[in-house]
């Protein structure tokens, strides 16, 4: 059930109300909402109606365990538990032909959850059925926001929770704002030139691939932050917030600074969950060793892959020769406007690079491309006017400062209902219209 399709809103429509009819009796509330994430995931395969339960069941008394436990030879025990087992549904999910859908995501907040614990960040759960919801919750299932459970427990224990008009705007513009990048620029950019060439670069020219390479960057990032914004949206109109995903990231300053902006709640868990856990001193090479190895692990998580891996290699190896330099540049004065903005030009085309080997099916489609771009044979016989446009349109809409985009949603916050709900509809005539050869599926959603 993607949040695409008139299937998932009509649910979401259906769960919204009969969760606001029920606000005031948090048990019921409570019910719904696991009820709700169990059918979601069903609507898969039957077999998720066992395994969530077994799996979310497992980790609530590991974290109860690991809450009476002090002894550490125990309590990592534990932990390892936790650990391998939601490990083990990232992998079993991702080769096996029993299950459609990923349990990447599950399982990445179902560590949070137990490893905070261990930590002593967070308490343990007393109601399982809190915890259910908020390890389950359906708008987060197919590609995050990655969401500490700690951070969703008490927000379900708010008996005085109203939606108010406000939210429900804010909720309304996310999803639609989710809906135009997704139909109307990602799926468009696709279709119409990134997939062909990234499929067959040889029968494209060095110039119609360069132009899809940029396309393909742009696709991503409006295919993955949609999916965000309507997941924010979709919790917010049940009252939960989710932390936000993406912080135009092509307007990054560093590589660092990327990771800062880009999938937002994985780059925190691989730094909070991954790098921080990983052994060696902080005062020799290892930090910069550990950035290398937690940015490969990252890399082929999204697949076992040379180009995966490749893809985490250059972005592990870029965290770690800026952090170096970073220390090299200890004490001196900070960098002008102009070094500001070549470091911009420089990221992004560092992550551009980059990702044609997240892109390529595999490592030697990866370095053909690379082969194509340095032939320097520079035609766009298949680079339309209108790509052109709809890509114009994707920068202009990602380089936008940040007080326009406020503007812009505290004045659709302030618009009446009916304008509103006009604008909305116009939106799915509009995405009936350009869009008409139906939403691929999201990106990140096979991750």
């Amino acid at each position: 059930m993607l949040p695409t399709t008139p299937e998932f809103y009509c649910f979401l429509a259906v769960v919204f109300l009969a969760f606001w009819l029920l606000r005031r009796r948090r048990a019921a509330v409570l019910g719904l909402i696991c009820a709700a994430n169990l059918f979601f995931y069903a609507r898969s395969e039957l077999i998720y109606l066992i395994l969530i339960p077994v799996a979310a069941g497992c980790d609530f008394l590991v974290g109860r365990a690991l809450g009476r436990t002090s002894g550490a030879v125990a309590r990592r025990l534990l932990i390892c538990i936790s650990v391998l087992m939601n490990v083990g549904l990232i992998v079993f999910s991702k080769f096996s032909l029993l299950l459609q859908l990923s349990l990447s995501f599950y399982a990445f907040q179902a560590m949070t959850y137990t490893l905070d614990i261990y930590r002593k960040d967070s308490k343990p759960s007393t109601s399982f059925s809190q915890y259910f919801a908020s390890v389950t919750f359906f708008p987060t299932t197919l590609a995050g926001p990655i969401t500490r459970v700690s951070s969703l427990l008490p927000q379900w224990t708010k008996n005085d929770a109203v939606l108010t008009a406000e939210e429900g705007s804010r909720a309304l513009f996310l999803i639609g704002l989710g809906l135009f990048k997704k139909f109307l620029i990602a799926d468009y950019l696709g279709l119409n030139l990134v997939n062909r060439v990234f499929d067959l670069p040889t029968l494209y020219s060095g110039g119609d691939v360069l132009v899809a390479v940029y396309g393909y960057a742009f696709q991503l990032y409006y295919d993955f932050s949609g999916y965000s914004d309507i997941a924010i949206g979709a919790g917010l109109l049940l009252g939960i917030r989710l932390p936000v995903n993406f912080n135009a990231p092509y307007q990054a300053a560093n590589i660092a600074d990327f990771w800062k902006r880009w999938h937002i709640s994985f780059s925190k868990w691989l730094q909070e969950y991954l790098y921080f856990s990983l052994p060696g001193p902080r005062t020799t090479v290892m930090p910069y060793v550990n950035l290398i190895i937690t940015m490969a692990l990252g890399g082929l998580w999204h697949g076992a892959g040379w180009n995966y891996l490749t893809w985490g290699l250059i972005h592990g190896s870029g965290l770690a020769g800026f952090r170096l330099w970073q220390t090299m540049r200890r004490g001196q004065p900070a960098p002008s406007r102009l070094a500001v903005m070549a470091g911009r030009f420089v990221t992004f085309h560092f992550v551009l690079f980059a990702w044609i080997f997240f892109r390529a099916a595999d490592f030697d489609l990866a370095l053909r491309i690379l082969v194509q771009i340095g032939s320097l044979h520079f035609t766009f016989e298949n680079t339309t006017l209108q790509f052109v446009f709809v890509l114009g349109v994707a920068v202009a809409g990602h380089f936008i400062p940040k007080a326009w985009y406020e503007r812009g949603l505290n004045g659709f916050v302030k618009t009446p209902a009916v304008l509103q709900s006009a604008a909305l509809a116009l939106l799915v005539v509009a995405i009936q219209y350009l869009a008409n050869t139906g939403a691929a599926p999201f990106i990140y959603s096979r991750f």
